[in-house]
């Protein structure tokens, strides 16, 4: 009798799909899970997306007439994600960048992006930053959950010259939002760092604060991030608030997967 694929004990992450299998198992990664939470100000970010696009573009919207009011509907609906999908390559060109940076490779940065890596230089400096992880694949067997943080690292607060452990996550986008020190507590109080089974307890890296760090052409922002066992605990919350809402989604290939049913319908009368 053949038997079932075997999968190697410990974590692997699939840079293709952004998914992680631990222990065989699919699990949800961190930002996947924070999707749950309700965001109004993306509702109000799309539409002003549009209105700005339309009085920004005379032309374009000219020329948008000519392909009738579907395709003129169709085409402007996708400006928010056409937006969105242009900031997510300068956020990954920030990320990946900056983790050369910090591997103390070379990099040849765009014209384009370089005010922006010379102030990402700038912080690496001035909080005189000593990575402990860069890019690490964290997860969680008891809560099972994954994800990848940007950066663990033991630094100096050149305001204060308090020295510490922290997490640091990068952000280039308008600014920072709540979710992120969520995300920060469920990457920093995770069971592990490593993959396919070779882990070290994230306990052992001695983490007590989470930051945000603000990269915009213009300069920098370091931003604290509340971080400790209680945010954590309500990172768990939503964790367990994900798992409702996949339940009671259901498969939508699937009607009456959900906790709504399928459609009751009278029989048919069959007729001889």
């Amino acid at each position: 009798m053949s038997k079932g694929p075997v999968f190697d004990r410990g974590l692997k992450f699939y840079p293709a799909s952004h998914k992680y299998r631990l222990d065989g198992q699919w699990v949800p990664g961190v930002t996947t899970i924070l999707g749950v939470l309700n965001k109004p100000a993306l509702t109000k970010w799309a539409a002003s997306s549009v209105a700005e696009y339309v009085a920004d573009h005379r032309d374009a919207i000219e020329h948008l007439y000519a392909m009738g009011r579907n395709g003129m509907v169709a085409a402007l609906k996708e400006t928010p994600w056409q937006k969105r999908d242009d900031a997510a390559d300068r956020g990954t060109s920030l990320h990946d960048f900056a983790e050369r940076l910090l591997r103390d490779e070379e990099v040849e940065v765009p014209e384009a992006l370089a005010p922006v890596m010379e102030h990402a230089m700038r912080f690496l400096d001035e909080w005189k930053v000593e990575p402990l992880l860069i890019e690490a694949a964290v997860g969680s067997r008891e809560h099972l959950y994954a994800g990848k943080l940007d950066l663990a690292a033991a630094y100096v607060n050149p305001v204060t010259g308090e020295r510490g452990v922290g997490i640091f996550d990068w952000k280039s986008g308008k600014r920072i939002y709540a979710s992120a020190c969520f995300q920060l507590n469920a990457y920093g109080q995770a069971e592990f760092h490593g993959q396919r089974g070779d882990e070290q307890p994230m306990a052992d890296l001695g983490i007590t604060a989470a930051f945000g760090v603000h990269i915009r052409e213009d300069d920098y922002d370091v931003m604290p991030l509340r971080y400790g066992p209680d945010i954590y605990r309500e990172f768990l919350t939503i964790r367990q608030t994900y798992d409702v809402n996949k339940r009671a989604e259901g498969n939508w290939r699937i009607e009456g997967s959900g906790y709504v049913g399928a459609s009751i319908r009278e029989k048919e009368e069959v007729w001889a």
